[in-house]
């Protein structure tokens, strides 16, 4: 230890060299004390990453630097060769050469030792800390914030972000490491858009990263899904949308995943970044090729000197072309009410409590967060404790799901909406589905059509059979037929849909099959 301080001391020449050996060693003790209490679970803090991580091995790195370029300075101020000053400021017990060479030389290779295991550990701690979800999602905090909320909520909260944006080899991770340092850039001088877009163009193609779990061949048959939706009256009337999903194993046409199997191929030409407008698509089926072109016109982008931009790139339909909100979903505000009222986490019991839980969310609370929860708190509960001696009556034994509504409301609000990226209600349309933005719509349209004017198939029953639509029953299209149904029709033709074969019809109508009519029942 005795000779360690009579080596700090003769390299501390001056204050530059003084503050570097000071920077070295403080961040190397902080740097092993961190890794203990994180080792013993003490702390679990995600932002201590940054400090352990980054910020400590900068410290290092600057004062092992500083400690050199002292020496230079000393060395220059004195006028004195090197070998006299460490005669000077060494004893000579350690600059007297041995051996194996001097103490001094001894000292130096082992402290050289510790540094490079330093740096390197660091280094790849460092590396590893970078490749951590709470990194991605917090180091940035007011800018991922969004994202980050959004993955802790979605189907692949256990899934490292990089496990999708990052691809395998040097090569990829060079790119992620340099497109973080831009982001860096831009955070530090306020260059990034509100809301951030999203990167469409950067995101791993998806037989490298969905299909490492969801490959097609995995799914087969059919899905059945049951959407509830509630009506804004003083009950909160529900009705169903039930489907069942033609997944398929992408072997079979006219099954969902047949657009990603290995046998087809589809690509399309976009009109704009976004992926909302197609101008053309092309369906590869062996030698067969089918091409569908858009009748209706796209206006022409321009630059901002006049000309006109060259269009996205052709793209091979993958995975995300559909499921491009696979982790950071973000909700429709009706759709959310309307799972939490089928959750239970608001009670259909409360008066008008669709109407009062969608008319709180939509409110205009501008760009204080915490104002805008307030402001939800004392909506809901202004409406059911108004004073109204009917609906006090009704709200009767109701209050602890007036508490249930407003934190549920206030937690959709939480999970959604924030004003400082811009991110407002549906700010990141899905295309999965067609309900509220274009979706499957995109390509299967009656605009979008092949040499001879046939379109793109754009049947309901095409890739879901429908087995109730906004209904009281969640299967009310395989109930028995009635005379009294305006729509039996309609619910004859996608019970048979459904089944793959004609089902029994009404007594006094023939039946598909026979041609007769079936007798009273």
């Amino acid at each position: 230890m005795k000779r360690f301080q009579l080596f700090i001391r003769g390299i501390s020449t001056n204050w530059t060299g003084t503050v570097g050996v000071a920077l070295t060693t403080s961040a190397f003790i902080l740097f092993v004390f961190f890794e203990l209490l994180q080792i013993a679970g003490i702390l679990t803090n995600s932002y201590v990453g940054l400090i352990s991580y980054m910020a400590l091995p900068a410290i290092f790195l600057i004062g092992l630097i500083m400690v050199p370029i002292g020496w230079w300075q000393f060395r220059r101020a004195t006028g004195r060769s090197t070998s006299e000053l460490l005669t000077q400021r060494f004893p000579d017990d350690m600059t007297k050469a041995k051996r194996i060479g001097s103490s001094l030389l001894a000292t130096i290779a082992l402290l050289t030792l510790v540094n490079i295991l330093f740096i390197g550990i660091g280094g790849a701690r460092m590396l590893h800390f970078m490749d951590t979800p709470e990194f991605c999602g917090t180091a940035c905090h007011s800018v991922m914030e969004p994202e980050w909320v959004a993955y802790q909520n979605s189907p692949h909260a256990h899934v490292a972000c990089v496990e999708c944006h990052v691809g395998e080899g040097a090569g990829a991770l060079l790119d992620a490491k340099l497109n973080g340092l831009w982001q860096v850039v831009s955070v530090t001088f306020d260059l990034y858009e509100r809301p951030i877009p999203t990167p469409v163009h950067q995101l791993r193609p998806a037989r490298e990263t969905c299909e490492k779990c969801h490959w097609p061949d995995k799914f087969y048959g059919d899905r059945i899904k049951t959407y509830a939706k509630y009506a804004m009256d003083e009950e909160s009337t529900a009705s169903h949308t039930t489907l069942a999903l033609k997944v398929g194993s992408g072997q079979e046409e006219g099954t969902i995943h047949w657009h990603v199997s290995e046998s087809n191929e589809v690509t399309y030409q976009t009109a704009d970044e976004q992926r909302m407008q197609m101008e053309w698509v092309e369906v590869h089926k062996g030698d067969q090729v089918n091409r569908y072109t858009n009748r209706k016109p796209f206006p022409v982008d321009t630059n901002s000197e006049g000309d006109a931009t060259e269009p996205p790139a052709a793209r091979k339909m993958d995975c995300v072309d559909c499921h491009n909100r696979a982790t950071h979903i973000y909700q429709d505000p009706e759709a959310a009410v309307n799972k939490a009222l089928a959750d239970g986490r608001i009670n259909r019991a409360l008066p008008f409590a669709k109407k009062v839980a969608l008319g709180a969310l939509l409110g205009n609370y501008g760009t204080d967060k915490d104002a805008a929860l307030q402001s939800i708190d004392d909506g809901v509960r202004g409406h059911y404790m108004r004073g109204d001696d009917d609906l006090n009556r009704k709200v009767t034994g109701l209050l602890p799901d007036i508490d249930k509504m407003v934190s549920a409301v206030q937690e959709i609000y939480r999970q959604n909406i924030f004003p400082i990226m811009n991110v407002g209600w549906n700010a990141y349309p899905s295309h999965l589905g067609h309900q509220g933005q274009a979706g499957c719509f995109r390509c299967h349209n009656a605009d979008m059509v092949d040499e001879g004017g046939q379109a793109i198939p754009y049947d309901c029953t095409l890739c879901h059979s429908i087995l109730a639509m906004d209904s009281e029953s969640q299967f009310q299209y395989l109930l028995p037929l009635s005379k009294e149904d305006p729509d039996r029709k309609m619910h004859q033709y996608l019970r048979d849909e459904f089944l793959g074969q004609p089902g029994p019809g009404l007594p006094d109508e023939p039946t598909a099959e026979t041609g007769e009519a079936l007798p009273d029942q």
